[in-house]
């Protein structure tokens, strides 16, 4: 069974349930996310 998974899309997921949880967490969250989606980005795993 192949599950096709954009890595993007989870990130996302789990970025915006942390933000909600703790809001507070917002400024290293999105810090977090820009880089996990730089280094996808540059590695080129899409």
């Amino acid at each position: 069974m192949n599950l096709h998974v954009d890595i993007n899309a989870i990130v996302s997921l789990v970025a915006g349930i942390l933000i909600l949880l703790q809001p507070k967490l917002l400024n290293y969250v999105v810090a977090i996310y820009l880089i996990i989606v730089g280094v996808i980005g540059l590695v080129g795993l899409r």
